[in-house]
């Protein structure tokens, strides 16, 4: 199905769909995730709920990185997005943000703008790419796709602890 989409630069009229797309990808995610986070630190990042605060970051990203982000479009429909930020300092590119639509999710269309991603990373001298996720179980799908598209995990742990 992936050999139907066609891969744009984002426009300002996507912003409406990458936001709603956006957000029915990540309702599974954040389901589970709240069940197996620490509650103080899920509420201290979400006080008013994980939509508001993902709806507002993925904003702010769109408006500050517009011409860093990509559409993946299937049947003329947004189907995914990707969005990168360079690291010149450190020779790398990252994956800040990707997200597929539900309706469209397993038909390759992640590891296309992946791959894409990587291209325009690549293109700008970068010597590596980096993509960040939740260690939690909600989490698990996009560890598997990121370990299939040939990233390795960097150990990292993070630690919190009530104020």
């Amino acid at each position: 199905m992936s050999d139907h989409v066609t891969i744009r630069s984002y426009s300002a009229a996507d912003r409406k769909a990458v936001l709603t797309l956006a957000i029915a990808a990540w309702q599974p995610v954040f389901d589970a995730m709240k069940g197996s986070v620490l509650p103080y630190v899920y509420e201290a990042f979400y006080p008013h709920g994980w939509e508001q605060r993902q709806r507002a970051d993925i904003a702010a990203f769109l408006d500050a990185a517009h011409d860093a982000t990509w559409i993946a479009e299937c049947r003329g429909t947004a189907a995914g997005f990707v969005g990168i930020t360079l690291h010149p300092e450190d020779r790398m590119g990252e994956i800040t943000v990707i997200a597929v639509d539900p309706a469209f999710q397993r038909m390759g269309i992640a590891d296309r703008l992946m791959t894409w991603a990587e291209e325009r990373i690549r293109e700008a001298g970068m010597v590596m790419v980096m993509v960040e996720t939740g260690g939690d179980p909600g989490h698990a799908a996009a560890r598997a796709a990121y370990e299939a598209h040939g990233f390795q995990r960097w150990p990292v742990a993070r630690y919190f602890k009530p104020l």
